[in-house]
């Protein structure tokens, strides 16, 4: 079941300590009228993250004997303060942080989608971007310029919605996933599982 954006705004407000309480700093305003609504919008924050195309001429993602993929750190990190752009020109592709910090409880799991008014004009962000029970951290968005003119991004705008539902589990750990605690954007390796390393060996 969604949580309305009266419920998120309400255990925002619960004490430290308090098993459903929701962490989103900077904490967003949910006016008057997104209290019918059904998700928290997130902004876009400071730090992206671009491949550097001089440094390879492709992704090879072929695991190494180590069962590691060959990843010479291709991201190149930019930081825009705030009252300055970033521009996502045709067929670009960049990672970005939110600007939100954000603790998930562990019974409660999101997803992220992106906002029609950037969506009409060309801009792409993944759709439903799973946030795990007890994420914690600034989100890392993958924004595509699909449209023919380029895109100026500046921190601080709306960029995302971010929905929330609860987690029917008994299980109150929290999330053991390799993308905790991050502020800026990351490309984590791509390690092969057993069944990929037993088809690339033919003995599966």
């Amino acid at each position: 079941m969604l949580l309305k954006a009266d419920e998120i705004a309400s255990r925002m407000e619960l004490p430290m300590g308090a098993a459903e309480r929701i962490v989103i700093r900077p904490q967003p305003t949910i006016a008057g009228e997104k209290l019918g609504a059904a998700s928290v919008d997130l902004r876009l924050g400071c730090w992206f993250g671009q491949l550097r195309r001089s440094r390879m001429t492709h992704f090879d993602i072929a695991p190494t004997p180590e069962g590691v993929a060959r990843d010479i750190r291709p991201l190149k990190r930019h930081y825009v303060p705030f009252g300055q752009k970033f521009i996502l020109h045709p067929r670009d592709f960049v990672l970005a942080a939110t600007l939100e910090w954000i603790r998930m409880p562990a019974l409660l799991a999101g997803y992220v989608i992106g906002r029609s008014s950037w969506g009409r004009r060309g801009l792409i962000i993944e759709t439903a971007a799973g946030v795990h029970p007890g994420f914690l951290g600034c989100l890392t968005l993958e924004l595509s310029n699909v449209g023919q003119v380029p895109i100026t991004l500046s921190p601080g705008l709306e960029i995302c919605q971010l929905f929330m539902h609860r987690v029917e589990s008994k299980n109150e750990e929290g999330d053991n996933s390799t993308y905790i605690g991050y502020r800026r954007p990351v490309l984590n390796e791509i390690r092969a599982d057993a069944i990929a390393a037993a088809l690339a060996k033919d003995r599966l």
